[in-house]
């Protein structure tokens, strides 16, 4: 554990290990002419540095780091950091489907975000709220994700297979008011330095014209 202002928090120093560029997923949900917002609901170890990379996306309208899997009872940062809740630390992405579509998340999600072939785990922070889960809201994001884990296990881009699991969406819900948008308020943090600015460096490396203005 470590200590910010906030009081103890869980621990990940570890990040995405992957260095070749990802192919643009073959498969990907066609935009609804009348639709302007859709969400996605991605876990990759700790939310706040994933949060951070979906920010910078031109087409997300809203980030939001909270908790997925499990019920809304025990979705507080403690229990959930027992690892006994059966949530995982995830972001709720908000985004203009014309704009940035889902498959485009989804590979700024296993190539910059998190180090997807990890299992229940992230860098040091071990556990099944750590683990790298989709929860799609519908069966075209199933068919999405399956098709791309496959599409990226197949094309060897990683030394090892993908462990991200596809969960069926049953609720999302947002954490505390202190874990939100929090490496744009605490910039200077230790673990924002180390683990976040590496991954928005890599991001601005390999997705420049996707990134805001």
């Amino acid at each position: 554990m470590r200590e910010t202002q906030q009081g103890a928090v869980c621990r990940w120093p570890g990040g995405s290990s992957n260095q070749s560029p990802l192919p643009d997923p073959a498969v990907d949900v066609a935009p609804l002419a009348e639709s302007s917002v859709a969400e996605a609901v991605l876990a990759g170890g700790c939310f706040w540095c994933v949060e951070a990379v979906f920010l910078a996306l031109q087409g997300v309208q809203e980030v939001t780091s909270g908790y997925a899997g499990g019920d809304a009872a025990t979705a507080s940062y403690r229990q959930v950091c027992s690892g006994t809740t059966g949530h995982a630390e995830a972001v709720r992405v908000r985004f203009d489907p014309a704009t940035i579509s889902f498959g485009a998340l989804l590979k700024v999600f296993f190539g910059v975000a998190h180090d997807p072939t990890q299992r229940n785990r992230q860098g040091n922070d071990v556990g099944p709220q750590y683990r790298s889960a989709v929860f799609y809201l519908d069966e075209s994001q199933r068919a999405v994700a399956e098709a791309y884990i496959r599409q990226l296990d197949d094309s060897g881009v990683f030394s090892a297979p993908i462990a991200t699991t596809l969960e069926a969406y049953s609720g999302f819900y947002p954490a505390e008011e202190e874990h939100q948008n929090f490496a744009q308020r605490h910039p200077d943090a230790g673990y924002i330095r180390v683990v976040a600015v590496p991954k928005l460096d890599k991001l601005k490396r390999a997705f420049a014209p996707q990134l805001r203005s």
